[in-house]
Formats: C-alpha cells, structure tokens, sequence
C-alpha cells in the first residue's frame, strides 16, 4: 500500500512559523526590555521638560506627547517631534536585534531546512514585530499617563479622536514591522549597518525632506512616516481607513521584496 503524504498549506506553513517566533519573542528578554524603554520614554519626556524656574514646559497637555494636534510632516522644534512616533524608531532596532540573531546564532539554516518557503519567513517576521511594535505603542500609551498623572499636565483631549491616533498608530506597524524585515533581509550579513538603516528610516527624515520640498501636502500620507504622523489628535474615521490602508500596502510591498531577494540569493 503506497503512503500519500499531504503538504501543509498555506495558512498550516504560517501558522507553524508564527508558533515558532512568538514563541521566541514571549520567551526572550528583548521584548520585555523594549516594552519597559516605550514606556520610559514619555515618562522621561514629560516628567523632566520644564522643570527649570522660569521655563516653560515643553507640553502643556499629555496627549501631545502620544500626537500632535494635526499632521506635522515638517518638524520645528523637538516637542512636535518627541511622540508615540518614537516607538517606530526604538521599535526598528528591536526588529534588527530580533531578526539579526537568526542570522548570528546560525538558527535561520536550520529554519530554511525545515520551512523552505521564504514568502512564510517574511510573513511571519513581519506579524510577530508588527505585534511587538504595537504593544509598544501600549505602553507608551501607559508611561505617558503616568508621567502626566505625576508632573499634573492636562489630559483634556477628544476621546474618540484620541483612540482612533493611538490604533492607527498601532495598525502602522505592520508597515514599519515589514519595512525593518525587508531591510534586515537586505543586510542580514552586516548587523551594524541594519541597525543603523533601521533608525535611519525610523526618524522619518526623508519624508520631512520631502514635506520641506513639497509642502504639507496631503499626498504625503502615502508614505508609512506620513500616515504615522497623520494619526493625530483631530483624527477621524478617514484617518483610520488612511493609516489601514497605507499599512497594509506597505507590508504586501515590502513582504514581496523581501520574498523575491530570499528566493534568488544565499539566505545565510
């Protein structure tokens, strides 16, 4: 009697891989240490602003250090600046330590032996620091009401506006999650440097050249910084459909990218 044996599928593939990295991602000290760093930031931020006599605070109201009041693609001073947008430069550094030891320990030839498909490899990257990222937006969210709780700055704002910022932020991760996967594929052989790509991309600093040419011009919501900075304290509906839409995009770009260079170059 011949044996027939079924292979996986798509969704058994991913559902695999996904089991393995979050397995790792729970069980490793990184995603604790940068789930405490979000959460220190904005404590830091708006606990020790302003507290020299005679000057005065750099944010009157705590939810201006989760967003601004409107989009701000041109950055003029530090204060529009220091927000929850900080959790996708601090968050592409976890994502090259995370993926880069893959590559440093010798633990991805192993996982090309036994999950050959490399689109399951960039998908599953991508979900797991697109989970971890937004969890970093949580606490950031957490440490920013202690620090405003502590040092008494306001907290009027508009609710639903204020929610709608904060899960849009949350769904741009997956975008900047695979945007990090993609440029940690590139340079997975040179750990310093997909670092430094990371915090590069992560400041935004091409989009606020592209804002200084262009103008605050709507059309640079296309871009990942641009929606990031579109989650704002005005935000609406529109605003969530924008930063959905413009995350998802992103992650199928970047995901096919990475798959392509994995499919035709030596993955180690």
């Amino acid at each position: 009697m011949e044996l027939q044996f079924k292979n996986p599928s798509f969704f058994e593939r991913l559902k695999s891989m996904l089991g393995v990295d979050f397995y790792r991602l729970f069980h490793t000290p990184l995603f604790y240490i940068f789930l405490s760093i979000a959460a220190i930031i904005p404590a830091m931020i708006l606990g020790t602003t302003g507290m020299e006599e005679g000057v005065a605070p750099m944010y009157t109201n705590t939810w201006h250090i989760i967003a601004g009041e409107t989009p701000t693609y041109v950055v003029n001073s530090i204060a529009e600046y220091a927000n929850m947008n900080m959790v996708f430069i601090f968050g592409g550094i976890m994502v090259s330590i995370f993926i880069g030891h893959d590559y440093k320990s010798g633990y991805v030839k192993q996982l090309f032996t036994t999950h050959p498909k490399k689109q399951d490899y960039m998908m599953s990257k991508s979900i797991t620091c697109a989970f971890a990222m937004a969890c970093m937006c949580l606490t950031y969210t957490l440490g920013a009401v202690a620090a405003g709780l502590l040092t008494g700055t306001s907290f009027e704002v508009n609710v639903g506006s204020l929610i709608i910022a904060i899960v849009s932020k949350m769904i741009m991760s997956l975008g900047w999650a695979s945007l990090y996967t993609f440029l940690n594929v590139i340079f997975r052989k040179y750990f310093g440097i997909s670092i430094v790509s990371s915090f590069f991309f992560g400041t935004g600093i091409l989009i606020i050249g592209a804002a200084a040419l262009l103008g605050e011009s709507s059309i640079l919501n296309i871009f990942l910084y641009g929606s990031s900075v579109y989650a704002c304290l005005t935000s609406n509906f529109d605003t969530l459909i924008v930063c959905s839409v413009m995350s998802i995009g992103w992650a199928i770009i970047y995901n096919v990218l990475g798959t392509a260079l994995l499919s035709k170059s030596d993955v180690y």
